[in-house]
């Protein structure tokens, strides 16, 4: 972690402390208890913050974790546990991270609405259990102790302002680490997690255990600023509009975090005064959350492009589309570093590939072309382990290639996609180290950037279009130093004459990165310029294999796929 990025976070956090101690002093005393509220919720929206705005995964049960955090505390006061309300806290915490593991397992099968149900059912349950069972300490009336040193409701204000600090500062770092990443590419793409080499289900089980911890913390607090554990702060219907919520202030966003919990005691509260209910409060931010969902938007995200419209306007993101002039030598051939044998995959009566043989040599560009339809994304999809169904043999360096595409990845065969898989809201840097899986210098990340063209690593990745984030996507793959890069129409985005001046880099790959390249690619100007050898698919069959000319020369080619006058 460079200085800079380590000491302005640090700046901001002992700023917001700072802030706290003064309204801990100047608020009067039921605003303080507001203001305390409001820590609560942060907390909490926090950990939604995870799971929902940058994992992606709809989670309606925070409260319950909440409950859990609540219960361990207030378990532990009645035994007297040793430690203290902080000890009490951070255990609460990690109880809840766990339950939090426990409920994230179906989400590694379920998604959207399926996964909604089953959280609100737990959410439902919870409740339930709770008016039966009651909280420790709560029908004996055994109220949590507060620290000494925080016993009134002014230094346990500011007590909740140090914790919320400090998990914004440990959120933030996390978010900025390997596990955010993994959310946010999660998030976007799940196929092109496990194509990086990441675990999906890490990332979405680590996004869970995150939010219910803080889930957990915010429920601690909740039961020492009140005393006693009431199931009413904990019910189904408030996680259910915590949720809707933090799609509207786009929690994804550390601060736009601490708005939202501004806006969960102050419209109630408003509420109050004018004389109407306060479950109308409900209402309000269900409304509130239907036009979010609705303009596919969120208010932090609006504020945040508005902030940088002018930066963006200053910093407009273009690609050098030059080669870098140097001769340029190949080295020469080595032996079959890629090698499949009889690999076939059938959909239901087709023969989607059928026996297709495949060899790529060290320091080689293999081209695999031929018509849609012909097999090529299957090919790339079987040999990168997303289709288990696949039948035949895959070796690299001799050795099987078998298991799940992350464990491929990992053992050094990596691969890009036809589709956008880079998520747009990590930065070129940030994206690179994640895809890249290993220790990497500022001056590596911008070599291999300037030597693609690709956007500068500090450049947000929604700032640029379709066709810089698939170059950058290379990078990244380059970087993590695989054994073979498999690249699915990586031009995809670029216009024609940029096609070529990408060719001419990767002719250069094998040299500069060590890497031998699978290339799919529909754009023979490029193939030509890059590919040693060629392989020519049709109907999931090989219809031609080897060197360029000689292929590209065959009539079988030359009737089956492209014509005489378009190869003249």
């Amino acid at each position: 972690m460079r200085p800079a990025r380590l000491g302005i976070p640090l700046i901001v956090a002992a700023a917001a402390v700072g802030v706290g101690y003064v309204l801990s002093v100047g608020l009067e005393g039921y605003f303080v208890y507001l203001g305390m509220s409001a820590v609560v919720a942060a907390i909490a929206l926090l950990g939604l913050g995870v799971v929902t705005g940058s994992a992606g995964m709809i989670s309606l049960c925070q409260l319950t974790f909440g409950a859990v955090g609540a219960w361990v505390v207030s378990w532990l006061n009645t035994m007297d546990a040793p430690g203290g309300f902080i000890v009490w806290l951070l255990l609460g915490g990690i109880a809840a991270g766990l339950v939090g593991v426990i409920v994230g397992l179906p989400a590694l099968r379920l998604r959207g609405i399926n996964l909604a149900v089953v959280t609100l059912g737990l959410a439902a349950a919870a409740d339930l259990t709770l008016v039966q069972l009651q909280f420790p300490g709560t029908t004996e009336g055994i109220p949590v102790a507060r620290p000494d040193s925080f016993s009134d409701d002014r230094s346990y204000f500011l007590l909740g302002v140090v914790v919320l600090v400090v998990c914004c500062l440990a959120l933030h770092f996390l978010r900025r680490g390997r596990w955010g990443s993994g959310w946010l590419a999660v998030a976007f793409s799940e196929r092109g997690t496990a194509a990086a080499g990441a675990s999906v289900r890490t990332s979405k089980l680590t996004a869970f255990a995150v939010s219910a911890a803080l889930g957990g913390i915010s429920g601690g607090l909740l039961t020492g600023q009140v005393g006693l554990a009431f199931p009413a702060s904990f019910t189904s219907i408030q996680s259910l509009a915590l949720y809707v919520l933090a799609i509207m202030s786009g929690v994804h966003l550390i601060d736009m975090a601490v708005f939202g919990a501004v806006l969960w005691v102050a419209v109630p509260e408003l509420l109050k005064r004018w004389g109407v209910p306060q479950d109308w409060g409900f209402v309000i931010f269900g409304f509130l959350g239907v036009q979010a969902l609705a303009s596919g938007g969120n208010l932090g995200t609006a504020l945040r492009d508005l902030w940088h419209r002018r930066a963006r306007a200053r910093e407009a993101v273009h690609l050098e589309r030059g080669t870098n002039g140097s001769e340029y030598i190949a080295p020469p051939l080595g032996e079959p570093v890629l090698v499949v044998r009889g690999l076939s995959v059938r959909f239901g009566h087709v023969d989607a590939l059928a026996s297709v043989d495949i060899s790529l040599r060290e320091h080689s560009v293999l081209g695999v072309i031929g018509p849609n339809g012909a097999g090529k994304s299957t090919l790339v999809d079987a040999i990168s382990g997303f289709l288990p169904q696949a039948q035949g043999e895959v070796e690299l360096d001799g050795r099987p290639l078998t298991g799940s595409p992350t464990r491929r990845a990992r053992v050094g065969m990596r691969r890009t996609f036809q589709q956008d898989r880079v998520p747009p809201r990590l930065t070129v840097d940030a994206y690179v180290r994640f895809v890249a899986r290993r220790r990497l210098t500022s001056q590596e990340i911008a070599e291999a950037l300037e030597f693609f063209g690709c956007p500068p690593a500090r450049t947000p990745l929604s700032w640029v279009d379709v066709g810089a984030r698939r170059l950058v996507e290379v990078v990244g793959h380059l970087l993590a130093r695989p054994r073979i890069l498999l690249l699915d129409e990586p031009a995809a985005g670029l216009p024609h004459e940029e096609h070529v001046a990408f060719g001419e880099r990767l002719r250069r790959v094998p040299a500069r990165f060590g890497v031998s390249v699978l290339l799919i690619e529909h754009d023979l100007d490029l193939v030509r310029s890059v590919c040693d050898t060629i392989t020519v698919l049709d109907f999931g069959r090989v219809l031609a294999s080897g060197p360029q000319a000689e292929v590209l020369a065959n009539p079988a080619v030359l009737k089956a796929y492209m014509g005489e006058k378009e190869l003249l």
